[in-house]
């Protein structure tokens, strides 16, 4: 079989892969928790980044909501708007650092030569999710 047929199995086509973007695709997770500390240092909330770390995975709503308990805080749902929003703005200035994982491009060109079907997911917002 050539390298531009379809892969397939004795018991039919290959399954499809499903990426994480954010840690598996691209090395942006300091990015995030950098972000992520500004944030809430917007919000008058100090976190050691290692607490925030810990964290990054979850979806922006749960990593609020588990920091905050941590802190003791709780914010109303407006205010957690707004903290997406910093961490948003502050994530813009840093993703001009974000790299692919070494190897991701080529993987994914690999996948696409072969007709072998992936999906990329995030957690994030769709923003932080556009080509780097």
């Amino acid at each position: 079989m050539g390298p531009d047929a379809s892969v397939q199995r004795s018991e039919g086509v290959v399954p499809p892969f499903l990426f994480d973007l954010d840690g598996t695709l691209v090395d942006s997770v300091y990015q995030h928790v950098l972000a992520w500390r500004e944030a809430l240092e917007r919000i008058g909330t100090q976190l050691s980044v290692w607490r925030i770390h810990r964290r990054i995975g979850m979806s922006g709503g749960l990593l609020v909501n588990a920091l905050l308990r941590e802190t003791g805080r709780s914010i109303s749902q407006a205010d957690e708007q707004q903290l997406q929003t910093f961490h948003a703005e502050a994530y813009a200035k840093l993703a001009p650092q974000v790299r692919p994982v070494p190897g991701a491009v080529e993987l994914l060109q690999y996948l696409s030569r072969l007709r072998i079907p992936f999906a990329i997911a995030t957690s994030g917002l769709i923003d932080s999710a556009r080509p780097v």
